[in-house]
């Protein structure tokens, strides 16, 4: 168990997808080696299960999937498949003890990519599913483009499944189509109808994957599918960092993730995708906790809860006051105070106007030399006034 209600102790699992969904980000491909270690990094992170490659692509796909078995022995390991039985052979030989079987349950997917019938695809979802109960092993049956399927469709896939054995329903919003409110209802919906185990797997098109997975999970799924920075299809995933510390922090879960190396499997992720992480990207971005402002930066000295959620060591970042263009008088003092030079109110008014003149100029914040050396002309220029 990774994270807990405390009002009520529903437990929520939280299904890592980087190595899978993570990793069909167009232009994205992770090195063997690189896979085993972030397999690695969110095992320790405290992850419940990781969803780490598709065997039946063979090859190094396979081989990795093989080697992360080998070194990850406290998390459950997942393979994607779909709805075909030969998938699922790959994946037993392989030697995973879960798999995702995906089928399409829209009418927009079961009539313009699959030709098929609403007949067809429960009749091979149960075959695949049987089979790989059959063989020992925990499975989620992945509904694609559940949130444009009809909802008593999905009731009935749903109940299908579960008498084929299945473990959970995945509801993937696969377009990124929902919103907050309208994936409430629909999961609540579902839940109540099949009193089901459902995974979210949401999308980020319009911005709200996040915000969708939280949703879902307010409204009764118990299994939450994320990447790490978000990384995934088109406009990516629901971010493992965001939906973890929203569920901890927003919603008042109690947990026992690692989140003080948040900052490190972000950074890893994002030099091994070649997918920068933007400054501005929330829990682990550079300026989550960088103050500037000249009454954001004083309220942040005076007590950092005025303007931070939480303390930054929780996600491994450390505090920072900027000093540039926003800055205001008690940021100056402050900053000056860490070199060991105490600023009258006079002088720090003074440096403050040279500061601010000197960053509009660069366009940018200062360095912590350039501020020693605009305090070392200063003097020198009052020196030479007494002078």
């Amino acid at each position: 168990m990774s994270i807990k209600n405390l009002s009520d102790g529903k437990e929520i699992y939280i299904v890592d997808t980087t190595l899978r969904d993570g990793e069909q980000t167009a232009g994205v491909v992770f090195a063997n080696e690189e896979k085993i270690a972030i397999a690695s990094m969110l095992s320790e992170l405290g992850v419940d299960q990781l969803e780490v490659g598709i065997p039946t692509m063979g090859g190094d796909e396979k081989e990795a999937i093989k080697q992360i078995i080998k070194r990850v022995k406290n998390t459950s390991i997942m393979a994607w498949n779909r709805a075909v039985i030969k998938d699922v052979e790959e994946s037993i030989d392989c030697g995973v003890d879960a798999v995702a079987i995906s089928i399409s349950v829209s009418d927009i997917h079961i009539k313009n990519k699959l030709k098929k019938s609403r007949e067809w695809v429960l009749e091979n979802m149960v075959k695949t599913v049987e089979f790989a109960k059959k063989n020992g092993l925990y499975v989620s049956v992945n509904g694609e483009d559940a949130s444009r399927a009809d909802r008593e469709f999905l009731v009935e896939f749903i109940k299908t499944a579960r008498e084929a054995g299945a473990d959970r329903f995945r509801y993937c919003d696969t377009v990124g189509i929902m919103e907050p409110f309208r994936i409430y209802e629909d999961i609540k919906y579902l839940y109540d109808k099949t009193n089901f185990d459902i995974e979210m797997h949401t999308h980020n098109d319009f911005g709200m994957a996040t915000a969708n997975a939280i949703a879902g999970i307010r409204a009764g799924a118990n299994h939450v599918g994320v990447t790490v920075n978000g990384l995934g299809e088109r406009a990516g995933n629901a971010a493992l960092e965001e939906v973890i510390m929203a569920l901890m922090i927003v919603c008042k879960y109690e947990g026992n993730i690692k989140t003080k190396m948040f900052r490190e499997i972000s950074e890893y992720v994002s030099h091994a995708s070649g997918r920068f992480l933007p400054s501005w990207k929330a829990i682990v971005g550079d300026n989550m906790f960088k103050h500037e402002s000249g009454i954001h930066a004083d309220g942040a000295i005076k007590n950092p809860k005025n303007y931070e959620a939480f303390d930054p060591s929780i996600v491994g970042l450390e505090r920072q006051i900027v000093i540039g263009k926003h800055s205001g008088k008690a940021a100056i003092i402050n900053k000056f105070k860490e070199y060991g030079i105490e600023l009258a109110s006079e002088e720090a008014d003074k440096i403050l106007e040279i500061v601010r003149a000197t960053s509009v100029r660069l366009k940018r914040s200062l360095f912590d030399k350039e501020l020693a050396l605009i305090y070392k002309e200063y003097k020198l220029q009052k020196e030479n006034e007494i002078n």
